[in-house]
C-alpha cells in the first residue's frame, strides 16, 4: 500500500515509522529541518525507539511538503496534525484537520482518510456528511511521549470508529506490525472518539486523586507512601500510575479533559469539572509549599513534561512557576535551553552554581540531585512518572 501521513509530531512519524516497514509511506510536514532529518535517517523526536529504527530498520519512508503528486495514487491518508485546546471556544481547534480532509477530498475523494488526531466528539460524523461519504474514519492513539513507537508496536488495543471493510482493513494493517496480539475492538467513529476522551480524563483523575491524597498526608504529616502502597495493594485499583506530581500536564491530558467536559453540556455530571478545578488547586498548593519559607531563590530543576523528555510543552510546572515568579528570584536548570534567559527567567546550566539556590524544585527527584536533597522540594514518592 502506498499511504500518506499527514504531520509528523510523536503520533504522525510513531505510525510512519511502524507502516513503512511493510508499506510505502509518504510523510508531509511543513517544517523543513524535520523533514531534512527524517530524510537523512535522524529523528527530531526524543524517542529511543523512533531513533533505533530510523537509524537501523529497512524503511520505505521519505519527508516531503508536497503531498499533491501523490495523493491520486495513494490508498490511504492518515491524518495527525495538532487539535490545540481552545480556551474561548471550549472546543478543539480542528483548522488543521478540516484543512487537511477537504485538500483531499477536492483532489480524491475515494482516498480512505484515517483521523490519529484527537478531536471532539461528533467531528468524524459530520465530516462525513459534510462530504458525503464513509471513507473518513476516526482511530485512536494511545501513545506516551518518548515511547510513541514502542506503543505503537505494543498497542494496549486497537480501536477502529468503522465497522465495514475499509475498518477491518485499517484494523489488519496495524494488527500486521504489532508485536503482541492486541485486542482489536469496531465501533463507531462517535464512539470511537469518545474512548480517547474518556481514557485521557480517567488517567487526569487518576493524577488527581493521587495528588490529592499527597496533598492530604504532606499536611497532616502522614507518610504518602504508606498510604499509596495500601491503597493501591488493592487489586481493583492497582500500584500503577500513582506517583504523586505537581500535577498533570502536557500536551493530551489537559486538553482531553477540558474537551471532554465541553462534550458533557447538557449532560448531567459533576465529576470532569472537578478533575481539572483539583489540577488547578493542587499546582496552586504546591506553589504555596515553595513559598513557604519565604525563599529568596528558587531553582526550577527542569521544565520538561517528565522524566526522559525533550519536550516542555504545557508542562505543569509553568503554572507553578507563573504563581511564583512574581514572589521570589526564579531560576531555571534545563539542559535542553541554550539560552541566558528563557520567557524573562535566567537560565542557569551550571548545576554548582545552580545548587546554591536557597530551594531547589524538582517534580521528579534526579540522581544528580542528591547531595542537595536536604533542600530540595518535590512529591516523587516512587521515582517514576
Amino acid at each position: 500500500m502506498k499511504i500518506l501521513v499527514f504531520g509528523l509530531g510523536y503520533v504522525g512519524l510513531a505510525n510512519a515509522i511502524l507502516l513503512s516497514q511493510s508499506n510505502e509511506v509518504i510523510g508531509i510536514e511543513t517544517d523543513e529541518e524535520k523533514i531534512n532529518l527524517i530524510n537523512q535517517r535522524k529523528s527530531p523526536l526524543n524517542d529511543e525507539m523512533i531513533i533505533d529504527y530510523l537509524n537501523n530498520k529497512d524503511l520505505d519512508l521519505i519527508a516531503t511538503k508536497n503531498y499533491e503528486d501523490h495523493l491520486l495514487d495513494s490508498d490511504l491518508a492518515i491524518i495527525a496534525v495538532p487539535t490545540n485546546y481552545d480556551e474561548n471556544t471550549r472546543y478543539f481547534d480542528t483548522s488543521f484537520v478540516d484543512d487537511v480532509i477537504t485538500n483531499i477530498k477536492n483532489d480524491n475523494e475515494d482516498l480512505p482518510i484515517l483521523i490519529k488526531s484527537t478531536i471532539p466528539v461528533g467531528y468524524t460524523k459530520g465530516q462525513r456528511e459534510k462530504f458525503a461519504c464513509k471513507n473518513i474514519i476516526f482511530s485512536p492513539e494511545f501513545l506516551r511521549e518518548g515511547k510513541a513507537l514502542a506503543d505503537s508496536l505494543n498497542p494496549s488495543r486497537i480501536i477502529v470508529g468503522d465497522k465495514t471493510d475499509i475498518g477491518k482493513n485499517i484494523a489488519n494493517l496495524y494488527k500486521k506490525e504489532s508485536l503482541n496480539d492486541t485486542e482489536v475492538l469496531y465501533m463507531d467513529s462517535t464512539e470511537a472518539e469518545a474512548v480517547k476522551l474518556f481514557a485521557n480524563t480517567y488517567l487526569a483523575m487518576r493524577v488527581s486523586y493521587f495528588n490529592e491524597l499527597d496533598t492530604f498526608a504532606e499536611m497532616k504529616g502522614l507518610s504518602t507512601k504508606d498510604i499509596i502502597m495500601g491503597v493501591s495493594a488493592d487489586p481493583r485499583i492497582g500500584n500503577y500510575y500513582n506517583n504523586p506530581s505537581f500535577g498533570y500536564g502536557g500536551y493530551c491530558l489537559p486538553k482531553d479533559s477540558k474537551q471532554l467536559y465541553a462534550n458533557f453540556e447538557n449532560v448531567p455530571n459533576a465529576m470532569f469539572k472537578a478533575v481539572i478545578d483539583a489540577n488547578k488547586i493542587r499546582k496552586t498548593y504546591i506553589s504555596d509549599r515553595i513559598l513557604r519559607n519565604d525563599p529568596k531563590t528558587v531553582g526550577i530543576y527542569r521544565l520538561i513534561m517528565k522524566k526522559d523528555s525533550d519536550n516542555f510543552r504545557k508542562s505543569a510546572i509553568f503554572d507553578v512557576i507563573n504563581n511564583i515568579k512574581d514572589k521570589t528570584k526564579v531560576q531555571i536548570y534545563e539542559p535542553n535551553l541554550d539560552e541566558d534567559y528563557f520567557e524573562g527567567l535566567r537560565v542557569v546550566n551550571d548545576l554548582a552554581e545552580f545548587k546554591k539556590s536557597d530551594i531547589i524544585v524538582a517534580n521528579r527527584l534526579d540522581q544528580e540531585l542528591l547531595d542537595v536533597k536536604e533542600k530540595v522540594y518535590t512529591r516523587d514518592i516512587f521515582n517514576k512518572d
